[in-house]
């Protein structure tokens, strides 16, 4: 076999020493030396060649599982299924159309749903159906008879026609052969059209089955009638897209229930008769969701993180609650992205002449799910506020507050255990401000609300149908009065949750009695647990509000089983990034029936804003005197706190004596009338008199009866 040599690279080279190389035998080792390369040919190769068959083999296998190859063999197979599928869809459509099977399906459904009036509608209608299918049948029974009868008189009429236009036409024309005019004339029409038809009979024949079967495969492509396999993938993504019928059921038959997909594919509709009206509900949808049976709405409510993704959307754009309706789940679905947009400011810092009315008024706190104002009532409603630490409720609880003291009937009393001046606007409108963490400062909080319970117990026993101001004793960051130490000089400790603790007492005493003589207890604490929120304490609350929590454990704590079990999620909200929204249990808000709590997002009100509000509450009242601390007992100068309130006014009113002293010191004036008055001042000869026909104090009498009074105590001393 020849050899083939490259000499693409050759060159001439100067002739090799031979006595440092060694000679080829038969090589002349004179003249000029070619370089080159040898290559072998292939058929000089030794490399061992592979049987038939395997290369067979092999080259099948890289053909049939070539990406090609698969798609022509899914789109043969799928086309194929359209026309199988086509002609399926088509045969259940007429075997609809002549049986009552469709009447059936529906009874099924409804009766799968529970809805026993639709099941007997559809009954009837299926009843009214076989009857008309009937009658049809029997009118069959005498169609030959009537088809002849119709025949030959539909002949003889169309024939009598003719000869009576023939025989005009003869009259007219004078013309006797035109009386078969007219017949002669039809007859060449209908030999027309046998030859039309001859001539496109070959071309229809040929078409027709074609045309059948692409009205199969149109059919069946329109339905997806092939298997998943087979069909084309489509890269869809539901974020941000319209909620239609079809995602909600392929959102719950995807959850990961057996029993819910089960039925669902065991639905003739594929589920659609679970759905309600898919209602427009503020900035996102709401729909009721009937349970097929064997399926709880526990099982969709633990899924809800599950359900979210299904319906592409994130978990805290989707709600789950309980309505009034029995296996029902009310899913509310936000539009994509709408619940971080921000509800606008507080109709508070925008509405200069808003008032408030604690018996009748509602506090625009925010808005919920839906778009719609919450109002919320606060008159005789004890309230808790929980959530984590920086998420807002600080906030929230200063909107409500700042509403109620445009009331200028309301005292405010105020223990902010963080002492940060969030509450410091308050100054001139709460009668105590306590500001600080310390142990001190939980003194001063707990001694205002035992000061609180002697002011209900004083109220109840007065006479009935007393009306009385409201007075609320707010705390914030209460978990700061729960966790002190502090030991009382009677050896009862200020903090803790025992029969013996100091504020734990007077909270529960506050709960029990107050409302009804309008002492109500506010408190605001963080990540709630059974030492810093005592159940008693946290149960005896009216209105109990919660902003993000870590747990669910959590969530009960300061909702309750009920609200979390109907739907309430507050462990769901994002931290950081819901701030402000509230979860709301409780009586002072407004629930749709069936509902136990409400999603809201509250209203944010800056330090500046609430400045402002503040000194529009402030303009509404006569000046108050801001303590640092309640009054602790000690002795009272009645006659020197008159002329306090004299300071600036030479003679006033009775009246007006009186509600400047109720002011100053509320717990030891709030309740006196004009006898105790006068029962301070006539001893010292300052006793009210008329002036222009009103009883006054005069400020002149006042001042002398001061000075009399410490000229005696003086003369006492020096004797």
């Amino acid at each position: 076999m020849t050899e083939v040599i490259d000499l693409d690279a050759y060159r001439p080279r100067p002739a090799p020493d031979l006595t440092k190389h060694d000679v080829p035998p038969g090589a002349a080792p004179q003249g000029e030396v070619l370089e080159g390369v040898v290559i072998p040919s292939a058929t000089t190769s030794t490399a061992p060649v592979a049987p038939l068959w395997r290369r067979t083999a092999r080259t099948v296998r890289v053909v049939a599982t070539d990406q090609r190859t698969r798609t022509a063999a899914r789109a043969t197979a799928r086309h194929g299924a359209y026309v199988a599928g086509g002609a399926g869809i088509l045969a259940k459509r007429a075997w609809d159309g002549r049986s009552a099977a469709r009447y059936e399906r529906m009874i099924r459904i409804a009766e799968a749903a529970g809805q026993h009036e639709t099941a007997m509608e559809w009954e009837e209608r299926g009843r009214q159906f076989r009857a008309a299918r009937h009658q049809r049948r029997m009118d069959l029974l005498t169609a030959p008879q009537r088809i002849a009868k119709g025949a030959v008189v539909g002949t003889a009429t169309t024939a009598g026609g003719l000869l009576a236009l023939g025989t005009v036409l003869a009259i007219a024309e004078h013309e006797p052969a035109q009386v078969i005019a007219p017949i002669a004339f039809t007859i060449d029409v209908i030999r027309t059209l046998v030859w039309l038809a001859s001539i496109v009979w070959g071309p229809a024949v040929f078409l027709a089955p074609w045309l059948a079967l692409f009205g199969l495969w149109n059919v069946g492509r329109r339905g997806q009638a092939a298997p998943n396999w087979a069909l084309p993938p489509v890269q869809r993504s539901n974020d941000g897209a319209p909620i239609t019928p079809s995602i909600v059921v392929t959102a719950l038959r995807d959850l990961g229930i057996a029993a819910l997909r089960g039925a669902i594919r065991a639905m003739e509709d594929n589920g659609a008769a679970m759905l309600g009206p898919i209602r427009i509900a503020g900035c996102g949808v709401e729909v009721d969701v009937t349970l097929p049976s064997g399926v709880s709405t526990e099982e969709v409510q633990g899924r809800r993180r599950k359900l979210a993704e299904n319906l592409g959307r994130h978990e805290h754009e989707v709600f789950v609650s309980i309505p009034q309706a029995a296996r029902t789940v009310r899913l509310w679905i936000a539009d994509s992205g709408a619940l971080d947009e921000p509800i606008g400011p507080s109709p508070l810092a925008i509405d200069a002449d808003m008032s408030a009315n604690y018996a009748t008024g509602r506090a625009p706190w925010g808005q919920d799910l839906r778009g719609d104002a919450a109002l919320i009532s606060l008159f005789q409603r004890h309230l808790l506020i929980t959530g984590l630490s920086n998420q807002g409720k600080t906030a929230s609880l200063r909107a409500l507050l700042l509403w109620l003291v445009l009331d200028p009937t309301v005292e405010v009393r105020i223990a902010d255990l963080k002492g940060v001046g969030d509450w410091r606007m308050f100054l001139g409108l709460a009668t105590v401000l306590i500001e600080g963490p310390t142990d001190d400062h939980v003194i001063d909080a707990t001694e205002m609300l035992e000061h609180g319970v002697a002011e209900m117990e004083r109220r109840l026993m007065a006479p009935a149908g007393t009306t009385w101001d409201p007075l609320i004793l707010l705390v914030d960051e209460a978990q700061v009065a729960f966790m002190c130490p502090a030991v009382g000089p009677d050896k009862r400790p200020y903090g803790g949750v025992k029969a013996t603790s100091r504020y734990f007492q007077a909270a529960r005493k506050i709960h029990n009695q107050g409302r009804a003589v309008d002492v109500l207890l506010w408190q605001g604490t963080q990540d709630p647990t059974d030492q810093n929120l005592p159940k008693l304490v946290r149960e005896g609350a009216h209105i109990r509000a919660s902003l993000v929590l870590g747990t669910e454990s959590q969530a009960r704590m300061a909702l309750g089983d009920k609200a979390i079990d109907g739907g309430a999620a507050p462990h769901k909200l994002r931290q950081g990034l819901d701030k402000g929204t509230v979860v709301v249990a409780g009586d002072g808000v407004k629930l749709a029936p069936g509902q136990s709590s409400i999603t809201i997002r509250t209203h944010f009100i800056d330090g500046d804003a609430a400045a402002e509000v503040a000194e529009r509450a402030k303009a509404r009242r006569t000046g108050v005197t801001t303590r640092s601390a309640v009054d602790t007992g000690e002795q009272v100068d009645a006659l020197a706190d008159i002329a306090t309130v004299l300071a600036d006014a030479d003679r006033m009113r009775t009246q007006e004596v009186l509600q400047r002293l109720a002011e100053l010191r509320p717990t030891e004036y709030r309740g006196w009338k004009f006898g105790d008055l006068r029962e301070v001042l006539e001893p010292f000869g300052a006793a009210p008199h008329k002036s222009d026909g009103v009883m006054v104090v005069d400020r002149a009498k006042v001042r002398a009866a001061i000075d009399q009074r410490a000229a005696d105590t003086a003369e006492g001393d020096g004797a």
